[in-house]
């Protein structure tokens, strides 16, 4: 297999809302180059990408998928990415390391959610981007559209290469001005004929050509003065000033594709060639120190890994991309993450689900390698003695969550097993083992991805699960301050036990002054696993309890808040203040006094009105103007609050705080609302008071749950 000096490598992903004809556009791109000898389709289920069984399944790619075409002596690696907001994680990956980003827009659809969502993360990494305007052949194209909501969503930097000389059934010429010539496909799509632009759009693409020019001088001092002596650049000078451009986010390329009959793509695949930076120029990696990392192809080897593959019969296939030298099978390489030794195995290339064996990968090129011991998403490898240590992936938030339940008792270990190895391949799958809550909770994207995640429990792992509502971390405090005392006072054979402790129990809040009737001796403050604190303050005057109990008194309160008084549900936010008591010479000890404090905590927390507090999602929608109503009506049914709004043409954000109860399905019930365009995303915001209605159930529930 042909290695490729890093100036010659393009490394490509596909980025776009679902349906607007991502793995088309690949499979043609492949045809094109030879890579392939027939396209395949998502009907006939035999494209080269949308090769997992659920993704034949559903008919759309669900896994980030990874090919590679030569095209004139030029290498792309092209990476097939999920348009559906569930497998974002797929796509974090592929973006990271990507040299050029092509969002697909569908031409009947225009600008949709999804794609706003990842122009974010193309944004975050500074990836070079362009736009490939798709299905120029449907009824409902409209072209001029597609590209007015595009400038409106992603800026003036957006401009029109090409455009289509018609739209509709009759779609088979595209208008370059860059190149000024029209393109005109045989019925089946295929090589183009090189026309003159017809008489009817001179104008028009006189116009659109000036513009590119006058955007490609802008942003170049020596071509602006090229410009103004002639008044024209030639296509050498556009092209270096598109790839200057380019690189550094001041234009955004826009062409027109009809990937279903293969009209267009050709020209697509030149631009990448002739414009598209290599890897030594696009998207340049950082350490962790924020220092940009240079890469270096004649220096020591570094590569990053972002993704990996399990298949059966192979085991843990891991991608990489390279950062510096080249990579061969056999090299003992650091990884920067905990300074253990690897050696690396085979080496491959990857179309889909086929792998092609490679003796060497340079600098800029992807690769994956095959049982890698002790290697994981996000690891920097490198020389001993060279230490670097690249920044890693930012995955998204979650925005569900289910619990997990085993209907067979005796397989949690295999359920452990089979919940690391899916975090592994999808960090964006978050699992949390809940001691409080005891349940195994999945966090993931979105009802889309956890039925993924349990169709891989029960037909890969072969476990038989349910997938059932998880409970709410509630919290409790209280709402006023009490005294409460507790006597503890047993007698069996031999020694017995005694301990009287008094209590101060108020709800805390930062900067409350200390007792006005009350001398404090000690303040201990404790920041708690679960949120909030407990402050504990020591106020014995005359040695009525010794300090050598105080410890003990203190482990009774907290496990107390561990276990809360009223629901069962952890405490926070709370002083107690231990002012007087009584002991005994021979019967106290540790035990008497932290049952006593456990209790007179207890007692104390249920006089002092106590409050059931559930945790508050900041979310932010991301939908239509058209749904705007149908999406704040359900919002207020959902006790949310707006905070604020936001719009962008035909897309509007809403923000909101929303309780975490309410946000159980959610995300299946803004699709269906919205026709599956609208997205969201949630994080933690803060805990409130619940309604009276809500904190009885939870009461009610516990004691229900105590009494069985």
């Amino acid at each position: 297999m042909k290695v490729y000096n890093p100036t010659r490598i393009r490394n490509v992903v596909l980025l776009g809302h679902s349906g607007s004809g991502k793995t088309t556009l690949a499979e043609t791109m492949l045809f094109e180059a030879g890579a392939i000898n027939r396209r395949g389709s998502i009907e006939e289920k035999n494209t080269v990408s949308d090769y997992h069984s659920l993704e034949k399944e559903k008919q759309k790619s669900i896994f980030s998928s990874f090919m590679n075409l030569d095209w004139r002596g030029h290498k792309i690696n092209l990476i097939d990415t999920p348009g559906t907001s569930d497998y974002i994680g797929e796509v974090a990956g592929a973006v990271r390391i990507a040299d050029t980003a092509i969002f697909v827009l569908n031409s009947e659809q225009g600008v949709e959610t999804a794609t706003d969502s990842l122009w974010k993360y193309v944004q975050k990494y500074s990836v070079p981007s362009m736009f490939v305007v798709n299905k120029p052949d449907t009824d409902q194209s409209d072209f001029w559209k597609t590209v007015d909501e595009a400038k409106e969503h992603f800026g003036r930097q957006v401009t029109v290469v090409q455009y289509p000389f018609s739209e509709g059934p009759d779609f088979h010429a595209i208008i370059d001005v860059l190149r000024m010539t029209m393109y005109e496909f045989p019925e089946k799509g295929g090589k183009p004929d090189k026309l003159p632009i017809p008489e009817s759009q001179q104008a028009r693409a006189q116009q659109l050509h000036q513009e590119l020019v006058e955007t490609i001088a802008e942003n170049d001092e020596t071509l602006m003065d090229i410009y103004f002596e002639q008044g024209e650049l030639d296509e050498e000078q556009m092209q270096k000033g598109l790839h200057i451009s380019l690189v550094n986010g001041q234009i955004f390329p826009l062409f027109v594709n009809c990937a279903a009959k293969n009209m267009g793509t050709g020209r697509v695949m030149g631009f990448l060639d002739d414009v598209a930076p290599n890897p030594l120029e696009g998207n340049p990696p950082k350490t962790e120190d924020g220092e940009v990392f240079e890469l270096d192809p004649e220096g020591k080897p570094v590569m990053f890994l972002f993704k990996t593959h399990s298949e059966s019969h192979v085991g843990d296939l891991i991608y990489f991309k390279t950062y510096g030298g080249s990579i061969r099978p056999g090299m003992d390489l650091i990884n920067s993450s905990n300074d253990s030794s690897v050696r690396l195995g085979s080496l491959f290339l990857t179309e889909g689900h086929k792998r092609i064996e490679i003796s060497e990968i340079q600098t800029g090129d992807i690769g994956a390698v095959v049982k890698l011991k002790d290697g994981e998403v996000n690891d920097t490898l490198h020389e001993k003695g060279h230490e670097v240590k690249l920044q890693g992936i930012q995955f998204p938030p979650t925005t569900i969550r289910t619990a997990v339940k085993l209907k067979k008792e005796g397989e949690e270990d295999k359920l452990g097993h089979a919940l690391h190895q899916i975090h592994r391949e999808d960090p964006s799958v978050v699992i949390e083992h809940s001691q409080e809550l005891r349940q195994v909770i999945i966090h993931g994207q979105g009802e889309e991805h956890l039925a993924v995640i349990e169709d891989q429990l029960k037909n890969r792992f072969k476990l038989d699960v349910e997938f059932i509502t998880p409970k709410i971390p509630y919290r409790e405090t209280i709402t006023k301050g009490v005294k409460s005392q507790y006597k503890h006072k047993k007698q069996s054979g031999g020694a017995g036990q005694f301990a009287e402790v008094h209590l101060l129990i108020e709800p805390y809040t930062e900067g409350m002054p200390p007792p006005s009737d009350l001398k404090v001796r000690d303040v201990q403050e404790h920041e708690l696993d679960w949120g909030g604190k407990l402050v504990f303050q020591n106020c014995i005057v005359g040695g009525v309890i010794d300090n050598r109990f105080m410890p003990a008194i203190l482990k009774g309160v907290m496990e107390k808040m561990e276990n809360g008084p009223m629901s069962g549900c952890r405490a926070r936010d709370i002083r107690v203040s231990v002012f007087d008591g009584s002991m005994h010479s021979v019967d106290s000890n540790e035990a008497a006094f932290k049952t006593a404090a456990r209790m007179a905590f207890r007692d104390g927390f249920m006089q002092a009105n106590p409050q059931l507090m559930e945790p508050v999602y900041e979310i932010e929608v991301t939908v239509p103007s058209d749904f705007m109503g149908d999406v704040m009506s359900d919002l207020s049914t959902r006790r949310g609050q707006i905070q604020g709004m936001d719009g962008e043409g035909s897309i509007q954000k809403i923000k909101a705080h929303v309780p975490l109860e309410e946000l159980d399905h959610y995300s299946t019930r803004l699709k269906s609302m919205t026709q599956g365009s609208a997205t969201y995303t949630r994080e933690f915001s803060h805990y409130a008071q619940v309604p009276h209605d809500v904190q009885k159930r939870v009461v009610e529930q516990n004691l229900e749950l105590q009494e069985a």
